[in-house]
Formats: C-alpha cells, sequence, structure tokens
C-alpha cells in the first residue's frame, strides 16, 4: 500500500531458466487446481477454449484491399499510405498458439489482507490457465521479475512444464527490497524475447516506477495482450483499525498511521481511485484487455469474466469498431 506514495528503483538482467524437475508441492497444488477449478470451467466453457486464445497464432498469408466489416487492427498502414487505398493483412491461423506470461513478482505482491496474498493468486490462475491451454496442443512461456528480469522460460506444452512453470513460481525466495519496480524492463524484455505472435498476459500490480506505458503499448501492437491486475480490497480503501505501522515492501521504510482519521481514510481513498482511473486510461490507450485478479475473488469467476470479456472484444472487432489504441493513427 506504501508504495502507491512513492517512486523508487530497481535493476535487472534476464537470463534463461535452467529448472530443476517441479517439486511435490507444486504437483499437489496442480492437482488440486485440476479438481477444484479446471473440472468447474470445463463445465461452464463446453469446449469453447478458442476464446481463451483469440487472436493468437497467426501467419502472415496476403495483403488485399479493406472490405466493409474487416477488423481495422489488420489494416497494413505502411501500404495503405503507399497505394492510397486501405489494404489489410489476411492471416492463416495456426494450430499451435503460444502464450506467455509476464510474471511480477516483485515485494508488492507478497501483499494480502486476507487468507490470501497477491502471489498466490497469480500463481494459481496462470496455472490453471497454462494447464488448460496446454491441454489443447498449445505452448505456454514465462519471464519472472523480481528485483528485474531473471528467468525466462520457453514456450513448451504438457503438464510438466505447467508444474515446472508453478514450482518456479512456487519456489522462489522473497524478493530483496533494492527499490521500486521498473516494469518497463519486463515489457522491453517480452519484447525481445517473444517473437511470433502470441496471446501475452502480463500479471502484475502494476505499482511500478513510470515509464512502462509506452513499452505496453508497443508491444500490444504485435501481440494480443492482457493486462491482469493484482489487487488487494485494502489498497483501496483503509478500514478503521487505528494507529497501525505500514510498510514498504520494496524499501523497507515504515509510516505510523492512524486510519481512525476519517480524513487520513478519505484522502488514502481518493488517491487510490485516481490510481485506478489512470490505470485503465493507460490500458485503453495501449489498447489491451484487461481483467482484475483480487485477493478475495473466486479463481472460476475469475477466469469466467476474461472469458467473457474475450468474446465482447471479438464481437466489438467484428463490428468494425476502431479501437482507441488506433483511432489517432486513423
Amino acid at each position: 500500500m506504501f508504495a502507491l506514495f512513492k517512486s523508487r528503483k530497481a535493476s535487472a538482467a534476464a537470463v534463461v531458466a535452467t529448472l530443476p524437475l517441479p517439486s511435490p508441492g507444486a504437483e499437489h497444488v496442480l492437482r488440486r487446481l485440476e479438481w477444484t477449478v479446471i473440472r468447474r470451467l470445463d463445465g461452464l466453457l463446453q469446449g469453447n477454449y478458442r476464446t481463451l486464445m483469440r487472436g493468437a497464432g497467426l501467419d502472415l498469408a496476403d495483403l488485399r484491399e479493406y472490405q466493409h466489416h474487416d477488423d481495422v487492427r489488420h489494416i497494413d498502414w505502411n501500404v495503405t499510405a503507399r497505394m492510397q487505398i486501405p489494404h489489410v493483412r489476411v492471416f492463416t491461423e495456426d494450430r499451435e498458439m503460444a502464450a506467455w506470461f509476464l510474471l511480477d513478482l516483485s515485494p508488492s505482491v507478497d501483499f494480502g489482507s486476507g487468507d490470501q496474498r497477491k502471489r498466490n493468486v497469480s500463481a494459481e490462475f496462470v496455472a490453471v490457465l497454462a494447464r488448460m491451454l496446454t491441454r489443447h496442443g498449445n505452448r505456454v512461456g514465462a519471464l519472472l521479475y523480481g528485483a528485474g528480469v531473471d528467468t525466462v522460460m520457453p514456450a513448451r506444452g504438457g503438464r510438466l512444464h505447467v508444474l515446472q512453470l508453478l514450482h518456479a513460481m512456487q519456489a522462489r525466495p522473497l524478493a530483496p527490497e533494492s527499490g521500486a519496480t521498473k516494469l518497463h524492463e519486463l515489457l522491453q524484455s517480452a519484447a525481445a524475447t517473444v517473437r511470433r505472435r502470441s496471446t501475452v498476459f502480463v500479471v502484475s500490480d502494476f505499482i511500478s516506477a513510470p515509464g512502462w506505458e509506452k513499452p505496453l503499448g508497443q508491444l500490444a501492437q504485435r501481440h494480443e495482450v492482457v493486462a491482469v491486475r493484482l489487487i488487494d480490497p485494502m489498497e483501496l480503501e483503509l478500514p478503521d483499525l487505528g494507529l497501525i505501522p505500514i510498510r514498504d515492501a520494496e524499501t523497507g521504510e515504515q509510516l505510523l498511521v492512524d486510519t481512525h482519521d476519517s480524513g487520513f481514510r478519505k484522502r488514502f481513498a481518493r488517491i487510490a481511485a485516481q490510481r485506478e482511473a489512470d490505470l485503465r486510461q493507460i490500458f485503453v490507450r495501449a489498447g489491451v484487455d484487461t481483467l482484475e485478479l483480487s485477493t478475495h475473488d473466486d479463481l472460476v469467476e475469475s477466469v469466467m469474466r476474461f472469458v467473457e470479456m474475450r468474446k465482447r472484444r471479438s464481437r466489438l472487432s467484428g463490428s468494425g469498431a476502431i479501437p482507441a489504441h488506433l483511432r489517432a493513427v486513423a
């Protein structure tokens, strides 16, 4: 929470992961999720798994003149400017699609006001989505960020690979108090690593030093990007708990605040609400889908919200509506 008020510093360096065999703990968690979450989703989705990866796994096949109801996101602006007639890219769909998880595991995601921490919510969401995708022949990869981008897992398929990913998230030691998260490093590393068009899930609380907004938009120009926000209700509104210490997880700084003071709680809520509004505007301008995962949410409901969001986005694309991030160009 303290991170809402401050800007901090961090450094990063990326290496390709060399992972051990997954631990029994990862197997236990994935098996539990397969029984309690994935089985429920199987019934609710009724085979509609394509929605999870809409827009991914496409190869450029041809260029042709724009026609009514074409997806304007496929307009090739260079060819259009040269020919003076709108042209669109025509894609063929690849059966083997890839999804990438950009995982913010910086100290701020260790926060949780109840039984769940944001880190746990992130791990379970990633495990469920990765398993659902790999069961249908898709591949998943990941970049893990702590004090920097320190682990890259190439995109692969299979249950063992999902277990390795879950183990990599669970087995990580707590990130050191090294200053502010620099989310732009994670996004820039992804742009350099993920060459083929993919679905990219940026799983983060987006508590970061400034400078990540432009890389997010650039990533969305090539890939189908989903911003998966990790939130805790106490980050939005403080209860009346009296005099309590608040600690910045990323710098170790502490403040003693009086939550009994209604004026302080109102100021906190106002700052948090403004941050929420600012974030939503950033995502709209970048042209990315967003999904909010609260530490108090039911995971099945969260995934179903994601599926419904993808369906709405698909209908919007088919209607010929121009996405926000292309209006200025158009």
